[in-house]
């Protein structure tokens, strides 16, 4: 038998399609397992026809925690070839470098899903399942941030998790960009800094952007230094930042210290900020133990930290709004060491709440229908994400 991507709108009409019988058991074959969600997706199709599921066979097991998250999950995964087995004789081989059996070890290590979740027991009533997933309605109960409301509101309200980032060198090709994707985006994140010929009027015009098309302002400036500096980086110089950013981050090395000086110079119902919890880029730095003592950070001035910037969900607090990086509608990376999910993978398989895209759309030859592209895949993840 097999199980359809989606159902046929002719012939039977459904999912699953063979000769079976209710009540059978049946072994799953897929040729790739990252995560282990695919086999899962078509587990539960199975399991709508009554049929069982206990064993799947893989050609290649990636070793990024789909095994054990299938086991979780009752399943257990048998594999023809496991990647670093894979690994190994390639390099043996002489068919990759060394510092590319090392780049892709790490991609491994530093890219594992969470296994360690038990799965919901089969008895639970249906209502009690589906709620184990906030929508965004929902999680606006649990937030009082003004400015996570309102991100939150305009995701719900324009169907898209979307951030448009604007790694942009001239005002009015920025502006330009923001007013074509700006009905598909919930956030445009700026690098005013890389700006040439930044202006005042580029600042009026940009707010008068956010209200035509309704999505938060969101300056990516990475504050990393002490309180006092960072009080002055935020709110003086040419950019007076925290005058016109909705939303600006800032990296958790420096301590309290740096969130206490940006709170400073905030006005609390106009100003939020995320904390770099993970990074996309290969070879980055943070471990588990940092991002741990970001998430606490965060707890202790969530009036002002609405979130983070992480390539997961670092935190299960459903006020706080996770936003992935290095998101393509095709995983990889680029030369600088950026690596890149889809939106699905970072939707679904992450639990992250918002996808940020720049190249993917910005270097597409229409940005706006690139925008609209990038808005239905992670809105349709989001979609699934709720229903499964």
């Amino acid at each position: 038998m097999i199980r359809r991507r989606e159902a046929k709108d002719y012939g039977t009409k459904q999912m699953i399609e063979g000769v079976y019988n209710s009540g059978d058991t049946c072994l799953v074959v897929e040729d790739v397992v990252t995560s282990g969600s695919s086999v899962l997706e078509t587990v539960k199709e199975l399991k709508n026809v009554n049929i069982n599921v206990k064993d799947a066979v893989v050609l290649l097991d990636r070793g990024q925690g789909g095994k054990d998250m299938l086991a979780n999950n009752g399943i257990a995964l048998h594999t023809l070839l496991n990647i670093r087995d894979v690994l190994n004789v390639l390099l043996k081989l002489e068919k990759i470098s060394e510092t590319m059996y090392k780049k892709v070890h790490h991609f491994i290590d530093s890219n594992q899903f969470n296994s360690s979740s038990k799965p919901l027991p089969n008895n639970l009533p249906a209502q009690i399942k589906q709620n184990t997933v906030l929508s965004y309605k929902e999680r606006l109960d649990r937030i009082t941030n003004p400015i996570s409301k309102r991100i939150f509101e305009i995701m719900d309200r324009k169907q898209t998790n979307l951030c448009f980032s604007a790694d942009i060198t001239s005002c009015s090709e920025l502006l330009a960009l923001a007013n074509d994707v700006g009905p598909h985006i919930c956030v445009l994140k700026t690098h005013v800094d890389i700006l040439t010929d930044f202006t005042d009027d580029f600042v009026t015009s940009l707010q008068e952007l956010s209200k035509k098309h309704d999505f938060v302002i969101f300056e990516d400036r990475k504050f990393a230094d002490i309180g006092n500096t960072v009080k002055y980086q935020y709110s003086q110089g040419i950019y007076k930042i925290n005058k016109w950013a909705d939303v600006i981050n800032a990296h958790s090395v420096p301590g309290d210290g740096v969130v206490d000086g940006l709170k400073e110079a905030s006005d609390l119902n106009r100003n939020a900020c995320l904390l770099l919890a993970q990074m996309s880029s290969r070879g980055a730095l943070i471990n588990k133990e940092y991002t741990e003592k970001t998430v606490d950070m965060a707890n202790k001035s969530s009036n002002f930290v609405i979130g983070f910037i992480s390539t997961s969900a670092v935190s299960k607090d459903p006020k706080f709004i996770h936003m992935t990086p290095g998101v393509s509608l095709n995983m990889g990376g680029d030369s600088l060491g950026q690596v890149y999910l889809t939106p699905e993978e970072v939707i679904v398989n992450r639990r992250s709440d918002v996808i940020i895209v720049g190249r993917g759309i910005y270097r597409h030859d229409c940005p706006k229908e690139a925008a609209k592209i990038y808005q239905d895949a992670g809105y349709k993840a989001y979609k699934s994400l709720l229903s499964a």
